[in-house]
């Protein structure tokens, strides 16, 4: 049922979690942002944290924390790859379909690249909020 590219992700993180950038950042940090979303029909949890250069609304760093089956977990994987170096207006541009595209998620696997979808929207709220506006002009 897994693509080969969710295997090798999902073995990816568990061989090596710090290198597919599992982890946290210091939520007490004021260039951090937060997202958080879950799917209780199928127990899969989301955490992404965006480091974001405030200069210029680019995110440097992306962090994960994953609970959930191994599409999940490779979702989150793209992400990062997804956001790194990009801004905030460009990530706003990242869509579920590009996620379940990039990973070739079998249709009973979609709500994973949804959540991922989720999380950045969340962690792109959560940046804004604390910035105050809606940075529109990135």
């Amino acid at each position: 049922m897994y693509s080969k590219k969710v295997v090798e992700r999902f073995q990816g993180v568990l061989n090596s979690p710090k290198q597919f950038s599992v982890g946290r950042f210091d939520p007490k940090d004021p260039t951090v942002a937060t997202g958080m979303t879950g799917a209780p029909a199928c127990g899969d949890v989301m955490k992404l944290q965006l480091k974001i250069d405030p200069d210029n609304n680019r995110i440097v760093d992306v962090k994960f924390k994953t609970y959930g089956c191994g599409s999940a977990i490779a979702s989150s994987t793209m992400f990062v790859e997804m956001l790194k170096g990009k801004t905030i207006e460009e990530a706003k541009l990242i869509k579920d379909k590009d996620i379940a595209d990039a990973l070739q998620l079998p249709p009973i696997k979609l709500h994973c690249s949804v959540l991922a979808e989720d999380s950045i929207s969340k962690a792109i709220e959560d940046w804004e909020n604390k910035c105050g506006n809606n940075l529109t002009n990135s």
